[in-house]
């Protein structure tokens, strides 16, 4: 399943990267959980990914404080602050692509229990609300800190309108999101 997807997103023209972009962040602006947050927990997508950068940037000028992770040896995340597009360095982890970083001070795997909404990277998600990642685990790790430390943010996907499936694979510790952005709208999950 996440080779198919992966080589759909892969096929998609840059122009269309580019537009859903534009309407993921417009969406995304809209949902009353970014609305109110306070501090964004969020990624930098990279490749055919859906596009973060607009949201990113709006997200900054609303007055959210952005958290941006920082890939560690072991796949677990760091976070460091986004103050905009000049505070990302790339980094290439091994044989992996280059991931751009927040290149200011390091907060610690824990940081994340602070935020009030985690933007989360995803293949698809269901009806349900059950997410598929890459399969590195970087989030399943993020989803677990976040409910060791009883933090309750509100988890958010964003992916491309073909993404939201009948069923994804669930193992038992994977968690439902709380709503999927698309660029054709935003749904939520009960």
């Amino acid at each position: 399943m996440r080779r198919g997807l992966l080589a759909m997103r892969n096929g998609l023209p840059d122009d269309d990267v580019r537009e859903s972009a534009r309407a993921l962040a417009a969406h995304a602006l809209e949902l009353p959980e970014l609305a109110g947050a306070r501090t964004v927990a969020a990624y930098v997508s990279v490749g055919a990914e859906p596009g973060t950068g607009a949201l990113l940037d709006a997200l900054r000028a609303r007055g959210a404080r952005v958290l941006l992770p920082a890939l560690l040896a072991d796949n677990d995340l760091d976070w460091g602050e986004y103050t905009g597009p000049g505070s990302l360095t790339e980094v290439r982890h091994g044989s992996k692509m280059a991931l751009l970083e927040p290149s200011g001070t390091r907060l610690g795997p824990d940081a994340v229990t602070g935020a009030d909404a985690v933007l989360l990277p995803g293949l698809a998600v269901d009806t349900r609300g059950m997410r598929l990642g890459r399969g590195g685990g970087s989030y399943d790790r993020v989803l677990a800190r976040l409910e060791r430390a009883g933090a309750r943010p509100r988890l958010v996907v964003l992916l491309y309108n073909t993404e939201v499936v009948a069923r994804v694979p669930v193992e038992e510790h994977d968690r439902p999101v709380h709503a999927v952005v698309t660029p054709s709208g935003a749904r939520r999950f009960a």
